[in-house]
């Protein structure tokens, strides 16, 4: 049994939960309910518009003015405090919870929103040994280009549920057909919360598991993936243990992977460890 770098894998779990709140940032509300957590400058920008009202305990829209939330956002990104992607998220007090509002991707970090993700381990079995189809990420993409990731990933747009974005983002990024997409099995949930040089990452991420014939080859449909290859999960383990080159949130995926494959040993002191650490005791 291969013995991991603990260390390592520990801290790839440590940086994405790195973020401590509330820290400096006050809640953002839509009516009662808290839906994110901002830092008082950003609190200042918002307090510009007449929707909102700043208080020193919190930053307040209220429910009736709900649906002028990504309004007040689009003139945030007109004046240059970010980037509009055009894709709405829902606003959620909590995972699975009623949707308050939406919001577009490139504002959840200002606001400190959740936001929520699909991860699909897409892999093919070769007797008794797994590989795992890893992705390498384009070089224009404007967050972590050149990075390798899952070959199936990406945020759950407003209105569907995760796997219906999973099916979607399968299609788009790797052409694996809806019927073969629809076979994944969701295998956990990783939350974490994340300071990036964007904002506050707060994201819940569904993993899935998708076991592909051993002939389906990917295609880049939507030009988000500059190349494909097949890997056996030991050469994974080893990219993991001894190089940056993943996706900071593809580590979280690859690490509960690696427990439940066996590729690390759940029941060895260093799994638990891991296990704990990813999941809480539970």
């Amino acid at each position: 049994m291969f013995q991991p770098n603990l260390a390592r894998l520990l801290r790839y779990i440590e940086t994405c939960r790195n973020a401590r709140l509330p820290g400096e940032r006050i809640p953002f509300r839509i009516g009662a309910a808290g839906v994110g957590w901002v830092k008082p400058e950003f609190a200042k920008a918002l307090s510009r518009s007449p929707e909102i009202r700043l208080s020193e305990r919190a930053v307040v829209l209220e429910n009736a003015k709900a649906a002028k939330l990504n309004e007040i956002a689009a003139e945030l990104a007109a004046a240059g405090l970010f980037r509009w992607r055009n894709e709405p998220f829902d606003v959620r007090e909590q995972p699975n919870g009623a949707v308050l509002g939406q919001l577009d991707r490139g504002a959840l970090p200002l606001f400190g929103v959740l936001a929520e993700g699909v991860h699909c381990n897409c892999l093919v079995k070769r007797g008794a040994e797994c590989w795992l189809w890893v992705a390498r990420r384009a070089p224009h993409k404007l967050l972590d280009p050149d990075k390798l990731d899952h070959l199936v990933a990406g945020g759950i747009p407003s209105g569907l549920s995760p796997r219906e974005a999973l099916i979607k983002e399968a299609a788009e990024e790797a052409g694996i057909p809806a019927e073969l997409a629809a076979k994944a099995q969701e295998v956990g949930r990783i939350p974490y919360a994340m300071e990036r040089p964007e904002g506050l990452r707060r994201d819940l991420l569904h993993c899935f598991d998708l076991v592909l014939p051993e002939d389906f080859v990917p295609r880049a449909i939507d030009g988000e993936i500059a190349s494909f290859a097949l890997w056996p999960l030991s050469r994974v383990l080893q990219t993991v243990l001894e190089t940056e080159e993943f996706k900071f949130n593809v580590n979280l995926v690859l690490i509960d992977l690696f427990l439940r494959t066996g590729v690390i040993d759940p029941f060895s002191s260093e799994g638990r460890l891991l296990h704990t650490a990813l999941h809480g005791s539970g």
